[in-house]
C-alpha cells in the first residue's frame, strides 16, 4: 500500500492552494477550463499506470488545494456586488457580525446581508458588508437584526506601490461590499437576541464592563486587546511604537498567547494530574494535561472571537495536543507539516496573510537552527539563541512585506517575551476576578505594569537606530538575502558560514532604481478624494499635496505617500508644494512630516497650515537634475481658497506636466491670457479633481494635453470627475487615466521626446480580489 509522509502532502496542497490565489482572476466554467480539466485528470491517470504513484497522488492532492481553495474564494468573488447599484440608496436585511468598532462619532461594523432590495425589488446579493454608521449611531450589539438603508459599494481600496492592500485585507475577512447607512430615522431594530452570535455579543457585554472599570488609556487598550482580541481603542501612534520596537506580535493575539495560556494549563494539569495516583493510573498525566490544555486554548480562541489568526494558531496548537494525546510523538517537520495542512483546511485565504508566513517562517527558523544540535546548559543561552534564531530568520521576510524591521527587535523581545509569559496569566486572572467581583481594584496594578512596560518601548521607538527601513529591492536582492540567513543560521560545522554576510550585503547596500539625469519620474498615488503627486529626479524628490486626513486620525500622508516613498528608496523629501490648505490635499501633511523628513515646504497658503511654510509665487524657478520646475500662479499674497493653489510645472527635454492644484474657471481664463502657449504640457492633472467649475475648454486648448489624469475618490459624492469635463477633455482628443479605476499613475518624463504610456497600478498589480472599476468607460 502507498503511504506518503505528511510533508510532501502538505507542501503540495499548499501549492494548490496557493496557486489558484496567485491567478490574476478567478476562473470562470468554461470549455478551455474543461479542457484543462480533463487533460489534467489524463495526465495523472497516465502517472499513475507508468507507476509513479506517489507523483499521481501529490498531483491530486494539489488540484484538491485548488479546488479547496477556490470555494473559498468563490463564497466572496462569485456573486459580487452589483456596480450598477452604487451610490444608489438600497433597503437591507441583515444581522450584526461580531464586535460592532467605536469611532470618533461614528459606529462601524459587520452585517451578514440576508435580503437586499433596490425600489422595493429584491436584489440578488448576499454576504458580509462592513458598514459605518455616522451621527447618533444607536449603539449597536452583536447578533441584532437590522433592516437598514445603507449605500453599498464593491470592495475598493487605495492601490499604490508599497501600499497597505485594503481589498486584498477585506477579500481575507470574507467582507463582499462595503458602505455606510443612510437615512437613520428608517432604521428599523427586528431582533434583539443575539442569534448565533451569543459569543459576541457575551464578549461585547465584557468590553462594556472592562471599559467601565478601567478608564480610557493606554492600558485599558490593552487589556482589552489582550483578553478579547479588541485592538480598536489602540491609535495609529500607539501602533507605530509596537512597530518600531519589534512588539506588535505581543499585543495581536496569536499563537503565542494562545500557546502561552496553553503551555500554562498544561503545566499546571500535569504536576496537579501526577499528585493523585488514582487518577494518573487510569489516563497519564500528559495525556490529560494535552486535553485541559486544547480545551483551555479553544476558550481563550473563543474570547478573542475565533479571529483568523486565533484560528490559525488553534489548528497549529490542536495537531501536538492531539498527537499527546494519543500518545503519538511527532518529528518536528511532521508536526509543522500537519499543522500547515490543518491551517489551510480551516482556512485556505490564510496563504494571504503575513501573519501565515511570518508564523510558520518562525516555527521553521527555529527547527532549522536549533533542531537536532546539543542544547547550551543554560536557559537564558537557549532563549537567546532561540531569539536570534528568529530576528535573523524573519529579517527578509519582514522587509520584504513591510519595507521596515526592527533593529532592536531582538534584544526588545529577548526580554520582553519571558516576561509577557508571566504577564499574560495575571491580565487574564486579574480581569477574571474584576469581572466576576466587580471590582476594578484588581485591574489597577496590571494596569500600572502596562503603562509602565509601554513607556519604556515608547522611548525606545524614539530611537533613531529603532527602525531600519529597506524597500524597492530587485528579486535576486531578497533571494541573496534568504540564503545568507540560511547560510549563517547553519550548524557550525559547515564551512564558510561569514559567506552569509556577504550575501546580506546586497540588502544593504542595493538602492532602488532612480530616473537618469535629464528624467523624472511622474506618479500620482491613489489617495482617494485628494490629490497626491510625487516627482522624483536623480537626486532629488518633490511632493506636490499629500492627500485627506479623515476625523478617525486616519490620513494619506502616512498612509500612501510615505510608504510609496520608502518603497522607492526614498528617505528625504527635498521640497513638499502644499497647493492650498484645503483638507484633501494639506490633511496628510502631518502624517508625513511625522514618517519622513521634509526640507522645505512652499504652499499657496502658508499660514493656513500647522507646520513652517513659505509662500509659491509665480516666477519661482529651480532645475534639479536637469529637469526644470517652475511656479505660475498666484501672483501674489492675498488670494486664499482653490484659486490661491501653487500651479507647478515640471518639465524635461523629452515631456511636460502641469499641475494646477484646485484652480477654478477664472484662474485659469487669467493664465491663458497671461501665459497663452507657454501652458503647452504633454500631461494635465485635472484641476480640482475634475470639478466641472474647472477644466474649461479654453484652458484644456491651451494646454493641449496629450494625456489629462484625475485624481479622486470611488463613487465619490461629487460625481468627480463631472461628465461635462469628462466630454471637453474627450473633445480636446486628450486621452484619461484616473485613479478610481487606475490606482497609482507613473510616468516617466524622459529626457528626449518619446511616445508618453502611463503605468497603471490597478492593472500591473492583478489579483483575483482586486475591484476593477471602470467610470469613465474605455480610454
Amino acid at each position: 500500500m502507498l503511504r506518503l509522509s505528511p510533508t510532501p502532502v502538505a507542501i503540495a496542497f499548499a501549492a494548490g492552494v496557493g496557486a489558484l490565489f496567485a491567478l490574476p482572476r478567478l476562473p470562470v466554467p468554461d470549455p478551455l477550463l474543461a479542457l484543462t480539466g480533463a487533460l489534467v485528470g489524463v495526465g495523472l491517470v497516465l502517472l499513475w499506470w507508468w507507476r509513479l504513484r506517489a507523483l499521481a497522488l501529490l498531483g491530486a492532492v494539489a488540484i484538491a488545494g485548488a479546488l479547496w481553495a477556490y470555494a473559498d474564494a468563490c463564497g466572496v468573488l462569485c456573486e459580487p456586488f452589483p456596480e450598477a447599484l452604487v451610490k444608489r440608496t438600497l433597503v437591507a436585511e441583515g444581522r450584526i457580525v461580531g464586535l460592532p468598532e467605536q469611532l470618533a462619532g461614528a459606529e462601524r461594523f459587520l452585517v451578514r446581508i440576508e435580503a437586499l432590495s433596490f425600489e422595493s425589488k429584491p436584489v440578488d446579493f448576499r454576504g458580509l458588508a462592513r458598514v459605518s454608521w455616522y451621527r447618533d449611531s444607536p449603539g449597536l450589539k452583536a447578533g441584532e437584526r437590522w433592516r437598514l438603508s445603507v449605500r453599498l459599494k464593491p470592495p475598493h481600496g487605495f492601490l499604490n506601490p508599497g501600499g497597505f492592500d485594503y481589498e486584498r485585507w477585506l477579500f481575507e475577512q470574507g467582507v463582499a461590499a462595503t458602505g455606510h447607512v443612510v437615512n437613520a430615522e428608517d432604521a428599523r431594530l427586528l431582533a434583539a437576541g443575539p442569534g448565533g452570535q451569543w459569543l459576541n455579543r457575551w464578549r461585547q457585554a465584557l468590553r462594556e464592563r472592562l471599559g467601565a472599570l478601567l478608564p480610557d488609556g493606554v492600558s485599558a487598550a490593552l487589556v482589552r486587546a489582550l483578553v478579547l482580541g479588541d485592538r480598536g481603542g489602540l491609535t495609529p501612534e500607539q501602533w507605530e511604537v509596537f512597530a518600531r520596537t519589534g512588539t506588535s506580535h505581543l499585543i495581536a493575539i496569536s499563537g503565542l498567547h494562545v500557546g502561552l495560556v496553553s503551555g500554562f494549563v498544561f503545566l499546571l494539569v500535569r504536576l496537579g494530574w501526577a499528585q493523585l495516583p488514582a487518577l494518573a493510573r487510569r489516563i497519564a498525566a500528559p495525556r490529560a494535561a494535552a486535553a485541559a490544555a486544547l480545551l483551555a486554548a479553544t476558550g481563550y480562541a473563543g474570547l478573542a472571537g475565533f479571529s483568523v489568526s486565533t484560528q490559525r494558531a488553534l489548528a497549529m496548537l490542536a495537531v501536538l495536543l492531539i498527537a499527546t494525546m494519543a500518545g503519538r510523538t511527532l518529528r518536528p517537520l511532521a508536526g509543522l507539516s500537519l499543522a500547515l495542512l490543518a491551517v489551510l483546511l480551516v482556512d485556505p485565504s490564510s496563504v494571504l496573510s503575513y501573519g501565515f508566513w511570518l508564523s510558520f517562517g518562525a516555527v521553521a527558523m527555529l527547527f532549522y537552527a536549533l533542531g537536532q544540535r546539543l542544547a547550551p546548559p543554560m536557559a537564558v543561552i537557549r532563549w537567546g539563541r532561540a531569539q536570534w534564531a528568529v530576528g535573523l530568520g524573519l529579517l527578509p521576510l519582514l522587509l520584504f512585506f513591510f519595507g521596515r524591521a526592527s533593529v532592536v527587535a531582538p534584544a526588545v523581545n529577548l526580554v520582553l517575551v519571558p516576561l509577557f509569559g508571566l504577564v499574560l496569566p495575571v491580565v487574564l486572572v486579574s480581569t477574571l476576578v474584576a469581572l466576576v467581583g466587580d471590582w476594578a481594584l484588581a485591574l489597577w496594578p496590571v494596569a500600572m505594569l502596562l503603562d509602565a512596560g509601554y513607556a519604556i518601548l515608547a522611548r525606545i521607538a524614539d530611537w533613531d537606530v529603532a527602525g531600519a527601513t529597506l524597500r524597492g529591492r530587485a528579486v535576486w536582492v531578497w533571494l541573496a538575502a534568504a540564503a545568507g540567513v540560511l547560510l549563517l543560521l547553519a550548524p557550525r560545522g559547515l564551512p564558510a558560514r561569514w559567506l552569509g554576510l556577504v550575501l546580506l550585503l546586497p540588502l544593504v547596500l542595493a538602492r532602488a532604481p532612480t530616473p537618469r539625469t535629464g528624467e523624472a519620474l511622474l506618479t500620482m498615488l491613489d489617495v482617494g478624494q485628494g490629490l497626491a503627486v510625487v516627482v522624483q529626479t536623480s537626486g532629488h524628490t518633490l511632493v506636490y499635496d499629500m492627500g485627506p486626513r479623515y476625523p478617525s486620525g486616519f490620513n494619506t500622508g502616512s498612509a500612501a505617500v510615505a510608504p510609496y516613498l520608502r518603497h522607492h528608496g526614498v528617505n528625504a523629501v527635498d521640497l513638499a508644494v502644499v497647493s492650498h490648505a484645503d483638507q484633501d490635499h494639506a490633511g496628510g501633511l502631518a502624517g508625513l512630516l511625522d514618517s519622513i523628513p521634509v526640507r522645505r515646504i512652499l504652499s499657496g497658503e502658508p499660514q493656513e497650515l500647522d507646520a513652517a511654510a513659505e509662500p509659491c509665487s509665480a516666477g519661482m524657478r529651480w532645475r534639479w537634475d536637469g529637469v526644470d520646475f517652475s511656479i505660475l500662479h498666484p501672483p501674489g499674497p492675498g488670494l486664499s481658497g482653490n484659486d490661491a493653489s501653487c500651479v507647478l510645472r515640471v518639465e524635461s527635454a523629452g515631456a511636460s506636466v502641469l499641475l494646477p492644484g484646485d484652480i477654478e474657471a477664472g484662474v485659469e481664463a487669467e493664465l491663458v491670457a497671461t501665459l497663452g502657449a507657454a501652458l503647452r504640457a504633454d500631461v494635465l492633472v485635472a484641476a480640482h479633481h475634475g470639478s466641472n467649475s474647472s477644466s474649461t475648454a479654453a484652458f484644456l486648448a491651451a494646454v493641449a494635453p496629450e494625456w489629462v489624469w484625475f485624481s479622486a475618490g470611488y463613487a465619490n459624492r461629487f460625481g468627480f470627475p463631472n461628465a461635462p469635463v469628462v466630454a471637453r477633455v474627450a473633445a480636446q482628443g486628450s486621452a484619461t487615466v484616473a485613479t478610481p479605476a487606475d490606482g497609482a499613475v507613473s510616468l516617466l518624463l524622459p529626457g528626449a521626446p518619446a511616445e508618453l504610456v502611463p503605468e497603471r497600478h490597478r492593472r500591473v498589480d492583478r489579483r483575483l480580489w482586486r475591484h476593477r472599476p471602470d467610470e469613465l468607460g474605455p480610454r
